[in-house]
């Protein structure tokens, strides 16, 4: 659904302009200092790229679906750092208080998250609570009008430099699966929270990835997202469907980028007296990676008008996340080859950052084995007349 589309292109035009101009000539930087640098930061938040899917009674913009895919397959089209470093504020670090936080909740965060005055994150992972979220092993008991949180979460991006975490707890220990799971609003300052020194990863360099420990973190009651026990892994569940949206095109805007470098390279580059973008097996590569991406293009939109439209897109979110996914390692996989040995070198070409980078789309927001049974569960549910025919 898009309100108002000369708003709109204003908006992707902008975008696409940030991209070139300040993105791409930064890129090297942000790879050699592992980190988005300030200045860049406080650009992104003055322009309003942390607050895309937050109401505008909150801050931001209030994107449609369709709206935010469209500006992240524009702001994607950069290093995976530097959506990033504004993803979970306008995806699944204030989705959960957007879905479903109270009133008191929304105004009290919802300004600041939308604004990049707070940087937001998503805890649910766990040692042995991952693709199976139902698992998790971190506990909240009641104490009077306070929760005592205790537990570990890994592999949480944005964990080293967030100021706010949605964190998914036990708060039902006799109940087992995603029945007695909650969702808690949990500050950095509050005592017992603690982070880790960001990973040291295959790729994605100034993303910071990692742990969240909490010994005995006492949690105001009024930060129970929603106000409500057991309620944690719907909302978890709603904060996914509408991510794996975003992020299926979050995956197809760096392929973009990677195609546009491939064909610059194929049409400069000569062997034999001619430029290898004549040599069919060449033009085969890159026609391929068009198919893929535009293959993607069309799921996700058609995805994001389904749910802008009120429909139950469980099962399309997760055709949207495997496809665009795979794709762009397809698409990584095909550039590299087309700049042969210069793909691999990095001092010649930055396909080789890309290529890194995007293997981790296949692996978080639910493996792509993860998705392919979801997939599957949920087509039964369709045939059973469950969910959207």
């Amino acid at each position: 659904m898009i309100r108002d589309q000369e708003k709109l292109d204003t908006l992707l035009l902008n975008v696409h302009r940030w991209v070139r101009d300040v993105a791409h000539p930064s890129e090297d930087r942000v790879e050699a200092e592992d980190c988005v640098p300030d200045e860049i930061v406080a650009d992104m938040a003055a322009r309003g790229y942390f607050g895309w899917s937050i109401p505008e009674e909150y801050g931001g913009p209030g994107l449609t679906t369709e709206e935010l895919v469209l500006g992240a397959m524009e702001l994607s089209q950069c290093a995976v750092a530097f959506r990033a470093r504004v993803g979970t504020n306008t995806g699944i670090g204030s989705e959960a208080l957007v879905a479903d936080g109270t009133e008191a909740q929304k105004r009290e965060y919802l300004p600041r998250l939308a604004s990049g005055e707070l940087t937001g994150s998503f805890a649910l992972t766990e040692p042995g609570a991952g693709s199976d979220a139902s698992a998790l092993t971190t506990v909240a008991v009641r104490d009077g009008d306070d929760y005592v949180l205790n537990g570990m979460k890994c592999y949480i991006t944005n964990a080293p430099i967030a100021d706010i975490f949605t964190v998914m707890a036990r708060t039902d220990p006799d109940t087992a699966g995603a029945r007695g799971v909650s969702a808690f609003i949990v500050e950095r300052g509050m005592p017992g929270v603690s982070t880790s020194a960001p990973y040291k990863m295959m790729g994605q360099r100034g993303s910071p990835v990692g742990e969240v420990h909490l010994d005995n973190v006492r949690v105001p009651g009024r930060n129970l997202i929603g106000g409500v026990e057991g309620q944690g892994f719907r909302t978890a569940m709603k904060v996914l469907n509408k991510q794996r949206i975003h992020l299926a095109a979050l995956c197809t805007g760096p392929s973009i980028r990677m195609l546009d470098l491939a064909m610059t390279h194929a049409e400069g580059r000569e062997q034999s007296g001619q430029k290898i973008i004549d040599f069919q097996l060449v033009a085969a590569l890159l026609a391929d990676c068009r198919v893929d991406i535009e293959a993607a293009r069309a799921l996700v939109m058609q995805t994001a008008r389904a749910r802008d439209a009120g429909e139950d897109i469980a099962l399309e979110a997760s055709i949207c996340k495997y496809f665009a996914s795979e794709a762009a390692s397809r698409v990584a996989d095909r550039a590299v080859q087309v700049f042969g040995g210069a793909g691999y070198v990095a001092d010649h070409a930055s396909i080789e950052r890309y290529y890194r980078d995007v293997r981790l789309f296949r692996l978080y927001e639910g493996t792509s084995q993860i998705h392919q049974l979801n997939i599957v569960k949920q087509e039964r549910r369709r045939r059973q007349g469950v969910g959207r025919a």
